[in-house]
């Protein structure tokens, strides 16, 4: 069983920065992607940044240039950077990541960290 688990969250103001972290951890034999997702109340999650195995990157127009996914140095750990914060960020942020384990395919959430932006 693979599990994950976000970190990084907290109070942020307006053009402020933050970085998330997430850490997989598990019989891991291979990740395929990695991404981050975001959900506020009464909206349906929307992803934020994915990467692939290859490392190419994925991330909504809306975006582009503030939000940046890496990889860490640690063994299956991720970052999320993200700049110049808006209020509209506000929301709970999962990381979600699909892979492979010596017994098979498996797709893990975190349970999710809270990012609150003050305008």
């Amino acid at each position: 069983q693979v599990q994950v688990a976000e970190s990084g969250g907290g109070l942020v103001q307006a053009g402020g920065s933050m970085r998330l972290s997430c850490a997989a951890s598990g019989n891991i034999f291979n990740i395929n992607v990695i991404a981050w997702y975001r959900q506020t109340p009464g909206k349906q999650r929307e992803l934020v940044a994915a990467i692939a195995s290859g490392k190419a990157t994925n991330y909504p127009d809306s975006l582009k240039g503030r939000f940046t996914i890496s990889r860490g140095d640690a063994k299956n750990s991720f970052h999320l950077q993200m700049n110049t914060l808006e209020p509209e960020d506000t929301a709970v942020y999962y990381c979600n990541i699909r892979g492979s384990t010596y017994r098979g395919l498996f797709d893990s959430w975190g349970q999710g960290t809270q990012v609150t932006v003050s305008s």
